[in-house]
C-alpha cells in the first residue's frame, strides 16, 4: 500500500462531496462540500495542498451495467480540469457505483432526512469513494482506479 494522504471526490452538478484519509491510508473521513462553479477548483487546490495529499480519487458514476452515461462524461471532464490544475499531484477516477446510495442509507439507519443532511451525504459519498478505492488498493497491490491524463497545450 503506498503511503500519503489522499483526497476522495464527489462530483455533483451542485456540489462537489470532499474526504481524506489518513497518512497510512487506512482510513477515509468526511471533510467539506464545495459548491460547484466560479472558484470549485482553486477550492480542491488549497485542500489538497493543505493536506499535502499525494493523489485525489474522482468518482466516476456508472450504470450497474458497467455503462457510462452523461453523469460519466461530466466526471471525466471535471477530473481532466482539476488534473489540469492539481499537477502534478496525480488525479485517478474510481467507480462510485452506489456511493451515494450509501451514504444515503447510513443517514437514514440515524433517522436524519435526506434533506437536511444533503451537504454531508455530498461529504460521506466522497468518503465511501475514497475508502473503496483505499480497500481495493490494499487488497491489489496496484494504484485503483485508471489515472487522468492531462490535457497538452496543443488540445
Amino acid at each position: 500500500m503506498r503511503g500519503g494522504v489522499r483526497l476522495g471526490v464527489d462530483v455533483g452538478d451542485v456540489r462537489i462531496g470532499v474526504a481524506r484519509c489518513d497518512p497510512s491510508g487506512y482510513l477515509a473521513v468526511p471533510v467539506e462540500t464545495v459548491r460547484r462553479g466560479a472558484g470549485d477548483l482553486e477550492r480542491l487546490a488549497a485542500l489538497t495542498e493543505e493536506s499535502e495529499a499525494v493523489e485525489v480519487v474522482v468518482g466516476l458514476p456508472v450504470s450497474l451495467s458497467g455503462r457510462e452515461g452523461p453523469a460519466a462524461a461530466k466526471a471525466r471532464e471535471f477530473a481532466g480540469e482539476l488534473a489540469e490544475r492539481l499537477a502534478p499531484v496525480p488525479v485517478r477516477l474510481f467507480d462510485e457505483r452506489l456511493s451515494t446510495v450509501g451514504a444515503q442509507q447510513g443517514f437514514r439507519a440515524q433517522g436524519r432526512s435526506t434533506k437536511s443532511t444533503r451537504n454531508r451525504i455530498d461529504q460521506a459519498a466522497a468518503a465511501v469513494i475514497l475508502q473503496n478505492a483505499l480497500d481495493t488498493e490494499r487488497s491489489t497491490g496496484k494504484p485503483p482506479g485508471s489515472p487522468v491524463r492531462r490535457r497538452s497545450a496543443s488540445e
